[in-house]
């Protein structure tokens, strides 16, 4: 399956981390935990966030306000759904048509693949994009829900599994998420981590067969052993409730390597054969776990520390900002996209 085009979105509001921290600080109420949110926070190594909600300092009339006492858990899960269905539409249609853009060329999508892990909404952002792209109303509306950061991957095998089975198939990938929307204000470590590293975004892939460019040709995946408590994705009745053991790094640096190479192997590749690398940036850490497992040079994850550096943790679309940038200068090939999610689960994804 050959990349025709790559288009990305951001929201408008900027939110340099340190006022984040600040702002996050002041909306702990009376909790001991506050001062360790701006150590946690700029030990990210993000610059900066994009958010649909967050105004940044002083925050006093914005959809998140400081707690007004110990048992103030915020907007409800209905509140920051209704503002997930008045934003997500307009923000993948803008990386919907960037990505369109690229490939003038291309017919007309017959396939539409979404997906996305921060919001519900029936009709969703598939049919505000088929309207507002002008899109044939036949096209073929697949979902991809709730399989978080490396919901991208999958919504490329998806994508790839259409155009294998069909030669005149053209598929448009969106992926959008609005992270900010499940601002936790309690200050358990786990919920301070996730308020510091996720954000929002969107990225599309327009996607057909033919040869030459960038080519999407395998996927591989793998629920690591034993690891089903370790990152969970929950609704709660104030938001999405993110579960992130400390245990998480220690499951990658045992477990990768060992599938990767296996998988790798059945494609007459290796570790040292891959020439670029689209790891998907939890955060630092898992970053610096990778590197470890793989024996990768620090130049392997440079794109990714950047994209986490200059946007922060967006979830399912991030994989695909590293890929535009890996694609837009022409980065060596072979090119494996990693991501991980709940499961806990890795993906991966071959790019010739």
């Amino acid at each position: 399956m050959r990349i025709e085009g790559v288009g990305t979105a951001l929201p408008a509001l900027s939110l340099p981390q340190e006022v984040s921290a600040l702002w996050s600080q002041k909306a702990a109420w009376g909790n001991g935990r506050r001062r360790l949110i701006p150590a946690v926070f700029l030990k990210t190594g993000i610059r900066h966030r994009y958010s649909v909600v967050l105004e940044g300092e002083p925050v006093r009339q914005g959809f998140f306000r400081p707690a007004r006492d110990a048992n103030d858990k915020g907007p409800t899960t209905r509140e920051r759904m209704e503002r997930y269905a008045s934003e997500a539409s307009a923000l993948a249609l803008r990386a919907s048509r960037a990505a369109l853009d690229e490939a003038p060329e291309a017919p007309s999508p017959t396939h539409l693949v979404t997906v996305s892990c921060s919001g519900f909404r029936a009709p969703g952002f598939d049919v505000a994009l088929v309207k507002g792209l002008a899109l044939d109303p036949t096209v073929a509306r697949t979902h991809i829900g709730f399989m978080g950061c490396h919901g991208a991957l999958n919504g490329l095998r998806v994508a790839r599994a259409f155009v294998e089975s069909d030669p005149r198939a053209r598929v448009l990938l969106c992926a959008v998420e609005m992270c900010s929307l499940h601002y936790d204000y309690r200050t358990e470590t786990a919920r301070i981590l996730a308020n510091a590293l996720f954000a929002d975004g969107a990225a599309a892939v327009v996607a057909g067969p033919g040869e030459g460019g960038w080519r999407h040709v395998a996927s591989g995946a793998a629920v690591l052993p034993e690891s089903e408590d370790l990152m969970t994705w929950s609704i709660g009745d104030h938001g999405f409730e993110m579960g992130l053991s400390p245990r998480v790094p220690g499951a990658i640096a045992a477990h990768l390597r060992p599938w990767l190479s296996r998988w790798l192997e059945g494609q007459g590749l290796s570790i040292a054969s891959v020439r670029s690398w689209a790891i998907h940036p939890g955060g630092p850490r898992i970053l610096d776990v990778v590197e470890k497992a793989l024996g990768l040079e620090a130049e392997a994850t440079r794109d990714s520390r950047a994209v986490l550096e200059e946007f922060g943790n967006m979830s399912s679309p991030t994989v695909l900002f590293i890929l535009d940038r890996l694609r837009r200068r022409d980065a060596p090939r072979p090119c494996v996209a990693l991501g991980f999610g709940p499961g806990l689960a890795a993906e991966a994804a071959l790019f010739l």
